[in-house]
């Protein structure tokens, strides 16, 4: 399992990172956009979001702030660690005058940026979450985006209602992981069939707008 694990991380921590690095940029229409159930022009958005989003927090706050960046569908989760309120609600404007977002979910820690060790345990969570999902075979993985910020696991996607269920008890039980927040759309099972079928994702509003949820 450790080897599956390291395979794993090698090959799709670039397309999972919720950090807004330029390794972000630029892989989620690669092999794997075939499985996505969002078009390719939305999934080129989304990384056109991220790029944006991060370059203006940049430029506003510097090295004073850890925040990840993570667009899906056109719905930003926004993670790491701010100094102060005035700063998380800040950047929350920054993103929402980007281009294109639709619905932004703040998850913005007030705290001290996180270390490289909690940062790297991050990653490793994720790849193990990612892997058992894998494992299970209950979804496609490629429908379920992880993003982990110290040992919270946030999952999004265009997902059913089973597929969701079925991924946040996956994540949950899984070693390292504090909590787990549903960040997901929630599509009807036809609409899953046909996204599938056609890899096109409708640019409406789905059957459940995304929200942050905490697993129960």
């Amino acid at each position: 399992m450790n080897r599956r694990i390291l395979i794993l991380l090698a090959t799709l921590v670039p397309l999972l990172s919720g950090c807004f690095g330029a390794v972000a940029v630029g892989t989620g229409v690669g092999v794997l956009a075939y499985a996505d159930r969002r078009t390719t022009e939305t999934q080129v958005t989304d990384e056109g979001i991220e790029l944006r989003a991060a370059n203006r927090i940049s430029e506003k706050f510097g090295s004073n702030t850890h925040v990840n960046v993570t667009s899906y569908n056109r719905t930003v989760l926004l993670t790491g660690e701010v100094p102060d309120a005035a700063t998380k609600a800040e950047v929350e404007k920054i993103v929402a005058a980007v281009p294109n977002v639709k619905a932004i979910s703040n998850e913005l820690a007030i705290a001290g940026a996180s270390s490289l060790a909690s940062r790297s345990n991050d990653t490793y969570i994720t790849s193990k979450v990612k892997a058992r999902f894998i494992d299970a075979n209950q979804f496609a993985a490629n429908h379920v985006k992880v993003v982990t910020e110290d040992g919270v696991v946030y999952l999004m996607g265009l997902v059913t209602q089973k597929e969701a269920n079925a991924a946040v008890e996956i994540a949950r039980t899984t070693g390292g992981v504090k909590k787990v927040v549903r960040v997901f759309e929630i599509i009807s099972e036809a609409e899953a069939q046909r996204l599938s079928g056609s890899g096109q994702a409708s640019s409406g509003t789905p059957a459940q707008q995304a929200q942050p949820k905490p697993a129960q």
